[in-house]
């Protein structure tokens, strides 16, 4: 009985360290990223672009990652996500420090290109090893994986913020953290979740057949609109909240960095508690409610422009968005038949393209008429989001 209960525990700590490994991939990906954003004015000074330049420069890396996901999906189905993980962490860490160093335009293009491709492939495996994680662990904790993320994202800018404070170059700075990145990268591979043979053979009955291509992409599709619905309006409030506070509401730049603060805070605390509200209201009431505060949130900002109501506002369209995304990669990436690497591309590739549309979008409305009537696409796309959610729950599509 003694000898059984030490299996169960070192099964159990071999459980913990699997999850903390994971986790630091979520953690660097946003904390690394956060950093170089953070210093995006001075990106843009030392590379001497305009706004139209630094915007073709930064679509970039949505279009590498795009071009990537499928590709990398492809990849972790055939070598493995534990493998493909390792590589892309290793690459991103690598790719950091090139950043601020190339000063020819189309340099910084490719280097970019190159950034989001390898950003975007080591969100699709990283999210494959935290299904895989969830499944051992026998309980819901994938919304968990994104709210470390958000934690280092949060960090992340913090960090850019303190470099910039005391001058410190960039490069140095990029180096430094992409280093400690790096080293930490190394330790966390050898806890990734490798599949066994029988998961194997399992992975590769599951894989659909030419013939089959087309089912599995209409099962995976209803997701993959789910996403592209919600990840448009987070790029949207991440890009529009405080202009939208500043220029329509009318408030200083302190005023504006607060609402988007508050919208951020909402979303990293709902990822927070999102695997205990799933466990509690299941998949479906948690989307339905998600769903309805993002329509109502945004829906009150637009309506009523005063200071609170904005807030208000957006702090209800980020508690709504922040267990969209993770319950729909974790819904994808399980569905009966289809391999875990091939549900979360798919989802990862339809929903990213949101960050195509979304911006040029709001900005072309936000030019004709004004910055309300372009978010006012963001919100019709959460009513029609809402409406989806409500059809595959309908369908018997999304179980809990």
């Amino acid at each position: 009985m003694e000898v059984k209960n030490q299996d169960t525990q070192l099964k159990y700590n071999k459980l913990i360290i699997n999850r903390l490994a994971v986790s630091f991939f979520f953690f660097n990906n946003g904390f690394l990223y956060a950093n170089w954003t953070a210093r995006l004015p001075e990106l843009q000074r030392q590379f001497g672009l305009n706004e139209s330049q630094l915007g073709t420069v930064l679509f970039c890396i949505a279009l590498g990652s795009m071009l990537a996901m499928p590709f990398s999906g492809w990849l972790a189905h055939r070598f493995g996500s534990h493998r493909i993980t390792a590589v892309m962490a290793i690459l991103f860490c690598s790719c950091i420090p090139l950043v601020p160093i190339f000063e020819n335009e189309w340099l910084i293009r490719l280097t970019f290109l190159a950034l989001g491709a390898v950003s975007g492939s080591l969100d699709v495996t990283m999210n494959e090893q935290a299904i895989l994680v969830e499944r051992l662990w026998g309980k819901i904790i994938f919304s968990s994986f994104h709210a470390v993320f958000s934690i280092g994202l949060a960090l992340g800018a913090v960090s850019g913020a303190i470099f910039a404070r005391y001058e410190i170059g960039l490069l140095s700075h990029l180096l430094i953290l992409s280093s400690v990145g790096l080293f930490f990268t190394l330790l966390a591979i050898n806890q990734l979740i490798k599949p066994n043979a029988a998961q194997v053979a399992s992975t590769r009955e599951e894989k659909p057949q030419t013939g089959n291509r087309w089912l599995a992409f209409r099962a995976i599709l209803p997701f993959g609109l789910i996403a592209f619905c919600c990840m448009t309006g987070e790029g949207a409030m991440t890009d529009w909240s405080a202009i939208y506070t500043s220029k329509v509401v009318g408030q200083n730049d302190v005023i504006s960095a607060w609402a988007f603060g508050t919208y951020g805070l909402a979303m990293t605390t709902g990822r927070i508690v999102g695997d205990y509200l799933t466990v509690r209201l299941g998949k479906f009431r948690l989307l339905i409610l998600d769903s309805i505060c993002t329509v109502c949130g945004l829906g009150l900002a637009l309506a009523y422009v005063s200071v609170w109501t904005t807030f208000a506002g957006f702090l209800l369209v980020g508690f709504g968005v922040s267990t969209i995304v993770p319950i729909a990669y974790s819904s994808a990436g399980n569905l009966k038949g289809i391999s875990p690497s091939l549900g979360i591309s798919m989802v990862t590739s339809i929903g990213y393209s949101g960050f195509f549309i979304g911006p040029p979008a709001i900005g072309f409305l936000a030019q004709a008429f004004d910055l309300r009537i372009g978010l006012g696409f963001v919100f019709i796309l959460f009513v029609i989001m809402g409406g989806m959610i409500a059809w595959l729950a309908n369908k018997k599509k999304l179980t809990d």
